[in-house]
């Protein structure tokens, strides 16, 4: 890897993981295009192993380390996705995987660490508590750690959904990026930018959870804080690593209402007819409230993830 993240480094990690993951497919809704009076293609990451884009980062990050750097196992702490896809990860290279979750996390996002064999430790929804349960572990361990997203190999492996993506759906103009810690957001711009200069990376986050924006602004971290967002993966704060890549790279941060979120979440089941996670919503949130320009674009959505209580779903829950 590079000492920052490169298209050359994404292409690599494509090569490493492409017999481990899926190539999931792109929908199109007339219905929805209609709606903004846009091309809409979503790139549906909810269709990914243990359903989320992060089986890409996790599995790049496990499969790149040395024998020697893998002998231990790997840990992190993470709401669920990370958690799940690294667990896979580790089951794949026949190692441990130690794993920090909040107390709070989704329950069918507990359930999928375990299924992959994910050795769970459960600590307070803080990132001060979460990351002193890591340490503690790694401390005990000698795992190697995996950051969910302060990673170069992670932010690789996220950045192979836009290299496919880009591939499926020929002359973007934009893509749109849910944002939370920025792995995700970092890959796509670097693949974006890279493959097809020109094109135009724009981040969407919740408004309760907006210090993604408000680093941007200021040009300078602000830590996140309390968040207050249904979107419990984007519950987090942006980091060393991604922070320099977003300022370079990313061409503006918008921001939604928790009642847009549960809106596009719901009216994505009801129109194509799959199962999505609120931070999964936002990006197509932000285009429902007007907050990004699309008319007459092609627009590319990275739809994030589809593991959902389905017993608490956000417009059944008074």
């Amino acid at each position: 890897m590079s000492a920052t993240l490169t298209l050359a480094d994404i292409r690599a990690a494509h090569a490493r993981i492409a017999d481990k993951i899926h190539r999931t497919p792109v929908l199109t809704s007339a219905t929805l295009d209609a709606l903004c009076r846009a091309q809409l293609f979503f790139k549906c990451e909810n269709f990914q192993k243990i359903g989320a884009f992060k089986a890409r980062g996790a599995t790049n990050a496990v499969f790149a380390l040395t024998d020697a750097e893998a002998a231990n196992g790997v840990a992190t702490h993470s709401s669920g996705n990370h958690a799940a896809a690294l667990a896979r990860a580790a089951r794949l290279r026949g190692i441990p995987a130690h794993i920090v979750m909040p107390s709070n996390a989704p329950k069918t996002k507990i359930e999928s660490v375990r299924r992959n064999g994910g050795f769970i430790v459960f600590c307070e929804p803080t990132l001060l508590a979460r990351e002193a349960a890591c340490a503690k572990i790694i401390a005990e361990t000698a795992a190697r750690l995996v950051h969910p997203f302060d990673d170069y190999a992670v932010m690789a492996g996220q950045g192979t959904a836009t290299l496919e993506l880009l591939e499926q759906a020929p002359d973007l103009d934009l893509i749109i990026v849910p944002v939370g810690g920025g792995g995700l957001l970092c890959g796509t711009a670097v693949a974006a930018k890279g493959a097809r200069p020109g094109i135009r990376v724009i981040a969407a986050e919740p408004a309760g959870a907006d210090d993604a924006a408000r680093s941007v602004a200021a040009g300078r971290l602000i830590p996140l804080g309390q968040a207050a967002t249904i979107a419990d993966g984007l519950r987090t704060s942006l980091s060393a690593r991604t922070f320099p890549l977003i300022q370079q790279k990313v061409d503006g941060i918008v921001t939604v209402s928790e009642e847009s979120i549960v809106a596009a979440m719901r009216r994505i089941w009801e129109v194509l007819k799959i199962i999505i996670e609120p931070s999964c919503a936002v990006p197509y949130a932000a285009i429902m409230e007007g907050k990004i320009d699309v008319s007459g674009k092609r627009v590319g959505i990275i739809l994030t993830g589809g593991n959902v209580d389905l017993d608490a779903l956000p417009w059944l829950v008074k």
